[in-house]
């Protein structure tokens, strides 16, 4: 039997790359999309040789996706920004990149689509992030119907960007901020078990057209990840409440920076739950047993730790 050609898009972000190690491992031949492959090597070694190979590829640019889908079975776009600079703005990526990918695949008669969007997609919502997530499933329906859209909550793993940039602040301040109320809940999910949900949904005729929350098993609080962050890394720093207003005037002047700490987007997105809906299907419905935060968080978060600290999880 051949093996399936799968297209990953976004191959070597932070979702991506668990993705392609999955898929690899599951004997599929994967393109792997990016925009930078000259530092993308280390997907190649995910599989035997020659099963992954690596394209640039952008969802900004047509004639590259166009030649990266043709011939593929199954479309997986991994692609997301956090922030906006230059061309890559959320309407740019997470809405017409998203528009652009589904029709594509449709034209290229790609058997399968799966699109991973956020929990906080909401046409409605707060956030320029939130409004443009909402746009792009909305898009990404109208051109291929039987799309499976995956909405993850606040994701993590070794690579996370929130988890390890709290404790590496830790290091260094004395207290750490708390953005508005602190009071906006996250449902965390580990980023292994949403590749296993790519690998379920493309297993599962019966998932298309579909849309799933990927959630971990229990809801926290802003200020209750950030004590968690600082109970394991056995640092002890205050935890400071910074008004939604000052925070965004912060942000502004951090948005100058290449790769800023803050946004008044993020700011505004701290005004929504991140945590599962009523009525949508999750992880459960893919057979899937969500890691708990508690368990997983304490490996990787270790080398931010006061040496000779010795720390142990509560629940060990």
């Amino acid at each position: 039997m051949t093996a399936r050609r799968i297209t990953v898009l976004g191959a070597s972000g932070f979702i991506g790359r668990y993705v392609v190690k999955r898929l690899a491992q599951d004997g599929a031949v994967v393109a792997a999309c990016c925009r930078h492959t000259r530092t993308a090597g280390y997907l190649r070694t995910m599989g035997d040789v020659g099963q992954v190979a690596l394209f640039n590829a952008d969802l900004l640019d047509e004639r590259a996706l166009a030649a990266v889908i043709a011939g593929s079975d199954v479309v997986i776009n991994a692609v997301g920004v956090l922030y906006e600079s230059g061309k890559r703005t959320f309407d740019a990526v997470h809405n017409q990149g998203a528009a652009r990918v589904a029709a594509l695949a449709k034209a290229a008669g790609v058997k399968q689509l799966v699109h991973i969007s956020a929990i906080t997609a909401d046409a409605n919502g707060a956030s320029f992030y939130a409004r443009s997530k909402a746009a792009g499933e909305a898009a990404v329906r109208a051109a291929f119907p039987g799309a499976v859209i995956l909405r993850p909550s606040l994701v993590f793993g070794p690579e996370d960007m929130f988890f390890n940039r709290f404790a590496a602040l830790a290091r260094y301040l004395p207290a750490l901020p708390v953005i508005g109320t602190g009071d906006n809940k996250f449902q965390p999910v580990y980023v292994d078990d949403v590749a296993a949900a790519v690998l379920a949904v493309i297993a599962r005729p019966d998932t298309a057209g579909k849309t799933y929350d990927l959630a971990g098993p229990a809801v926290f609080t802003q200020r209750q990840l950030l004590e968690l962050v600082l109970s394991i890394t056995g640092r002890k720093r205050l935890l400071v409440t910074v008004p939604a207003g000052i925070a965004s005037l912060k942000a502004f002047f951090l948005e100058l920076l290449p790769s800023p700490l803050l946004t008044r987007d993020q700011v505004r997105m701290m005004r929504q739950d991140a945590v599962t809906k009523a009525g949508v299907s999750g992880l459960a419905d893919l057979g899937i047993a969500p890691k708990a935060l508690e368990l997983i968080l304490p490996t990787y978060l270790e080398r931010y730790r006061r040496l000779g600290q010795g720390f142990k999880p509560s629940h060990a």
